[in-house]
């Protein structure tokens, strides 16, 4: 599932470049939603927590670096490069309890790991493209990562991966559009939590709710079925949809939504 803030024209970025953990992106961001006694903000990674099980939250590493950012350079890796290839789950890592995973999606080893936070491992997506450095040295910060694809993520394998590894059996994407779309694309969004900002910031190429490759010619959009929508006197609105999943070539008849106006 995918939970994600935007304004009202679609956009979840200020720039394409710009981060929006950064000042001053992120005092810009918040200025954009007016306070309200009603407010309907919530925890939605919380919320699919205590529904779901939902142990891991799933990000690009776009989200983290800025693309025109370059990362510290990394010891070369002098060994074998075979035995990076393959999964690694150090037990330590893995054993602990009640432990929640935040995932970042890196083929190119963009991510330097320079925090922990307590109850929360760190696990990377990578594919065998990415460079043996890198995995070197995840290896060596004991930071978890799964391989899978060749030139970028396999997202529909490192999923499965997640699950039959580490029994994910919930992932939530707080990503940008080019990991959401990507996400759409493959067909791996059930549901949508989206939070509308009352303000505009166009600018053509800002990253939007679902970036990515476009529809081809005559195909079909994603059809969403409304299952809540709540709004607040500072003109906020959250809504959740399900994704529709079509039988038999068409798409089950949605029920009425929950629709709370203040």
């Amino acid at each position: 599932m995918v939970s994600v803030g935007a304004s009202a024209d679609g956009k979840v970025a200020l720039t394409r470049n710009a981060l929006l953990m950064h000042q001053p992106s992120t005092a810009l961001w918040e200025s954009m939603t007016p306070s309200a006694p009603d407010s309907v903000a919530i925890d939605v990674g919380e919320l699919v927590r205590q529904q779901y099980g939902c142990n891991a939250i799933l990000e690009g590493s776009g989200s983290l670096v800025a693309e025109d950012e370059i990362p510290d350079e990394l010891p070369a890796y002098d060994g074998d490069p075979a035995v990076l290839y393959c999964h690694f789950l150090p037990a330590e890592v893995v054993g602990q309890p009640s432990l929640r995973w935040f995932t970042v999606v890196d083929s190119r080893g963009r991510v330097r790991w320079t925090e922990k936070h307590e109850g929360w491992g760190a696990l990377v997506l990578v594919a065998r493209s990415t460079p043996a450095d890198y995995l070197s040295y995840l290896r060596r910060e004991r930071i978890c990562y799964l391989v899978a694809g060749e030139e970028r993520v396999d997202l529909q394998r490192a999923l499965a991966a997640m699950g039959s590894e580490l029994g994910i059996s919930c992932v939530l994407s707080t990503a940008g559009g080019g990991l959401n779309g990507a996400l759409l694309r493959a067909g791996l969004i059930d549901e949508l939590h989206l939070t509308v900002a009352p303000a505009l910031v166009g600018g053509l190429g800002t990253p939007s709710i679902m970036d990515g490759s476009p529809l081809g010619v005559g195909e079909a959009p994603t059809r969403l079925q409304l299952l809540s929508v709540h709004s607040d006197a500072g003109g906020s609105v959250r809504l959740h949809y399900a994704v529709l999943r079509a039988e038999n070539g068409r798409p089950p008849e949605p029920p009425g939504p929950e629709i709370t106006r203040m």
